[in-house]
């Protein structure tokens, strides 16, 4: 107010537009109380000046400011404290501070550039994007100064005309509560999803114990909840020492299960107010949670992580020094056993406002999250992005009305086929104040789609789990894109891919040959309501006479040079012998039966010896090796069949 007072002040050079000295005494005499706090017998001051002249457009102004900004909480003092009751007079006190801003700029177009901005604002408010778009776009012809005030009219266009197009052209959005089974009357929010979509993690917020020691009076704990036949079974708050006495929550789950980061403040082992921490489930229970340290906690706020499918990459909130705004998204690597610095994800995806709640999608490639920007519908929207391959990220789009409101609106996952969108949400008809609910993602606002494979990794002699490493490749450029393991316990892994890609699946284990295989590309119809692909993986041990076949060494048709696609896949030959020092091996070629049998294996046998080269040339001592052309001779499936003459087309490893 004393801001707007003295910008008046200095446009007017003390003169006032009113030659009336009753309205001019008790315009000032107003002045005085207001600046004395008495903000009542200011704007009765200021409206008594009005009657004596409606002209006085500094009194109309100064009455419009304050009604603009009027503090109802007198009124509830007053015997008045029903919201509707509130909404209503919120409503008049904007009615009445536009028609004195009106009366100003319709009176003198460029009197007091600045009113056009707070007249803006109010129109804005209210839905009339059309006269607020005039209001800021006049203030910007009028005043053409780098300000503050500048500042405000360019975000309120932003806005007016965003949410004009956005009201104009909504999008498809029929959200489903989640149900009783998730939701209770306490909030939930803050939710994260296995890649196969059936475990399901949370945030409840409750009403804390008395008695409990906490200096809080709520408790926010993590809940889990599975899917079950098409239900959500009931959900349970997770076992310590995950949950505490003390709060936990803002947490991401990874698309196995088997790690978990979430945010806890106020901790003793803390480095801020709020820090990231990690447990790890082994065979079925969790471990300690552990502060993630000062490579990524500051003394700044982090929290709100999500984790990347290649098992290494974590995104994260902060306001740590460094940033582009208030809240920006960071990301660190594991990397050599430790994490690295974060890195600030850049102008790109960070602005001056806030941006909170991200979540990489199981395609690693798209990115949700949200953000007061101006290109919104207000408050926190929901918008995505998207990363090209050489790691740029596109322009954020606002997911759109009615996805997007008025209020705040995040906490968005999305389903690995990319179809189901799971957020939290305060609206009517729900368990609670605030609830989990689903809907159909709109198809331009869906990621890649994910595929999901699941199975059981277990020894090949006698079928028992095997806990191992499974790295999965990208064929066409060699790049690692996920990285998972089994459980020892029960041999179980599960990791989400791209569709559309072809992949190489290594699986590694002490005392098992390594495992290859090949996942051709998949259909990338987004109409199709993907399931999990089951892929069990049989590992054989370090045996003489067991053997493996390299899925992934490649050979021109009919031609023996090895091609560049196959160096990862014999690098890890190279791995294996070099960890098992006394271990030999043949080197076994085979082909199809297309063509003469002669031809076969003579092709054959140049493929073995090829390879047999490589791994001599990469230091592996010959007298540990040897090859074999078999030709034709030991097919492992029909040659009837296109598929079946790809299998027996294969470089196989003997232990000898």
């Amino acid at each position: 107010m004393l801001l707007f007072l003295a910008l008046l002040t200095a446009v007017q050079g003390q003169e006032y537009s009113t030659q009336n000295k009753k309205a001019i005494k008790l315009y000032e005499r107003a002045m005085e109380t207001l600046y004395q706090g008495k903000n009542d017998a200011a704007m009765n001051g200021l409206e008594q000046a009005l009657q004596e002249d409606d002209g006085f457009l500094e009194a109309h102004l100064v009455l419009a400011d304050l009604m603009s900004n009027i503090d109802l909480a007198s009124m509830e003092e007053k015997g008045e404290p029903s919201r509707h009751y509130r909404d209503e007079a919120k409503r008049h006190y904007r009615d009445e501070a536009k028609r004195h801003y009106r009366a100003v700029v319709e009176s003198k177009r460029d009197f007091f550039a600045p009113a056009w901005v707070n007249l803006g604002k109010l129109e804005l408010y209210d839905r009339n994007y059309d006269e607020a778009i005039k209001c800021f776009e006049t203030y910007l012809e009028l005043d053409k100064r780098e300000s503050e005030t500048e500042l405000d009219a360019k975000r309120g266009l932003k806005m007016a005309r965003f949410r004009k197009e956005a009201l104009a052209h909504p999008v498809p959005f029929n959200p489903q509560n989640l149900g009783a089974a998730v939701n209770s009357r306490d909030d939930e929010y803050l939710p994260s999803l296995t890649a196969d979509g059936q475990t399901l993690v949370f945030t409840r917020r409750f009403p804390r114990k008395a008695t409990t020691t906490a200096n809080t009076k709520e408790e926010e704990d993590l809940y889990v909840s599975t899917l079950n036949n098409g239900q959500w079974s009931r959900a349970e708050r997770m076992p310590e020492p995950v949950n505490s006495t003390d709060n936990e929550g803002a947490q991401c789950i990874s698309q196995d299960g088997r790690i978990m980061f979430y945010t806890a403040c106020n901790r003793n082992d803390g480095g801020g107010r709020c820090d990231l921490y990690m447990c790890v489930n082994k065979s079925g229970r969790w471990s300690k949670p552990r502060n993630l340290g000062s490579a990524v906690n500051s003394g700044a706020w982090e929290g709100q992580p999500t984790f990347s499918i290649d098992g290494r990459t974590l995104y994260f909130v902060s306001n740590r020094k460094g940033g582009h705004g208030g809240m920006d998204i960071w990301k660190t690597t594991f990397d050599g056993g430790q994490w690295t610095a974060p890195e600030n994800l850049g102008p790109e995806i960070n602005t001056e406002f806030d941006e909170m709640s991200p979540f990489i999608h199981f395609d690693d490639h798209t990115l949700y999250f949200s953000s007061n920007r101006p290109e919104g519908m207000g408050g926190m929207d929901l918008f995505v992005a998207k990363r090209d391959d050489n790691g740029r990220w596109t322009q954020p789009t606002n997911l759109g009305y009615p996805i997007n409101t008025e209020g705040d609106d995040n906490n968005l996952i999305v389903s690995a086929d990319g179809r189901t969108a799971i957020f939290a949400s305060q609206r009517d008809g729900g368990q609670g104040k605030m609830d989990l609910y689903s809907f159909e993602l709109p198809v331009e606002s869906r990621p890649t789609v994910a595929i999901c494979f699941k199975g059981r990794v277990s020894n090949a002699k006698d079928g028992q789990p095997v806990a191992s490493d499974i790295r999965i490749i990208d064929l066409a450029n060699g790049t690692t894109v996920a990285n998972t393991s089994s459980d020892g316990k029960n041999g179980l892994y599960i990791v989400s891919l791209p569709a559309g890609k072809d992949y190489a699946f290594h699986v590694t284990a002490n005392g098992f040959l390594f495992h290859s295989q090949n996942v051709e590309k998949n259909n990338e119809n987004g109409n199709e309501q993907w399931q999990p692909v089951t892929v069990d993986i049989a590992l054989h041990p370090i045996e003489s006479g067991e053997r493996i076949a390299l899925r992934n060494v490649f050979f021109e048709t009919g031609r023996w040079e090895i091609l560049p696609e196959s160096e990862y896949e014999l690098a890890k030959v190279v791995d294996l012998l070099t960890k098992n020092p006394t271990l030999k091996i043949e080197l076994g070629g085979h082909t199809d039966n297309v063509g003469r049998p002669e031809a076969n294996q003579r092709l054959s046998e140049q493929r073995a010896k090829a390879v047999y080269d490589y791994l001599i040339n990469k230091g592996i001592p010959s007298n540990r090796l040897s090859y074999k052309g078999y030709g034709e001779t030991q097919p492992v499936a029909t040659n009837d069949t296109n598929e079946g003459r790809r299998e027996n087309r294969r470089t196989e490893i003997k232990v000898l």
